[in-house]
């Protein structure tokens, strides 16, 4: 099955604190339908010291689930849903439903 969000997309948050921030995303758990956004979702975490290293504080970005995030439309910049359409050469690829652009791959971008 194909995914509606994959790994280096740029999304926009649509709920929750981080409401209307952009990020890239990091890793898709599909098995959970979550995804980790660069920079979104960011919690403190309490770390213990060891091996006699200090402990203290880090900042570290939890997943999201993939509902609350859209990708982003290359035309408008502004999130879109997203429609699976077949090209002319016979793949299947991700359309963006408001301005109909392919919304591109981190593969088909390098």
């Amino acid at each position: 099955m194909s995914a509606r969000i994959r790994k280096g997309d740029k999304v926009v948050v649509r709920t929750g604190r981080d409401a209307g921030k952009t990020g890239t995303v990091l890793q898709v758990f599909a098995e959970v339908d979550k995804v980790l956004v660069e920079g979104i979702n960011v919690v403190k975490k309490s770390v213990r010291a060891q091996n006699g290293e200090g402990g203290g504080f880090i900042s570290k970005e939890l997943p999201l689930h993939a509902s609350k995030v859209m990708p982003i439309d290359p035309e408008t910049g502004k999130g879109t849903r997203v429609r699976f359409v077949t090209n002319e050469s016979g793949n299947k690829v991700r359309v963006a439903v408001k301005s109909g652009k392919e919304i591109p791959t981190v593969r088909d971008t390098k």
